[in-house]
């Protein structure tokens, strides 16, 4: 199929599906005028990209963990993408811990200005001066 009808089959624009070529990712053949032609299996690979990226994935950690798919009897690449797989989940926990400390800080300052609006909401109206 053309890198169109895989766009429309995937959801994935015709300019990302380059992309993932550049990186390394997915694979087309040429026609002779240039075009690019994508194998049935195409439609998996970029689902299963897809859910790499939604999952926080950089292409470069991606590209390190496809081996484990297309070579899956391999021993030295189910060690690489093993120790890869880790560093991501050890990100991605980090991430989570952070997100955790900026919550709990929101949370402060939520407590902080709800007490602030509920002074401000029982003081008295200030009286007028007249000159």
């Amino acid at each position: 199929m053309r890198i169109g009808e895989l766009s429309k089959r995937t959801g994935v624009s015709p300019r990302s599906l380059r992309y993932y070529e550049e990186q390394g990712l997915l694979t087309s053949s040429r026609s002779d005028a240039g075009q690019r032609h994508y194998s049935d299996a195409a439609v998996q690979r970029v689902s299963l990209i897809r859910q790499l990226f939604d999952a926080g994935m950089s292409s470069r950690v991606i590209a390190t963990v496809l081996p484990c798919v297309d070579v899956p009897g391999d021993l030295g690449v189910a060690e690489e993408t093993f120790t890869a797989m880790m560093r991501e989940r050890d990100r991605i926990d980090a991430d989570i811990a952070h997100l955790i400390e900026t919550r709990d800080a929101l949370d402060v300052l939520i407590k902080a200005n709800s007490r602030h609006r509920a002074e401000l909401s029982t003081a008295p109206e200030p009286v007028a001066q007249s000159a």
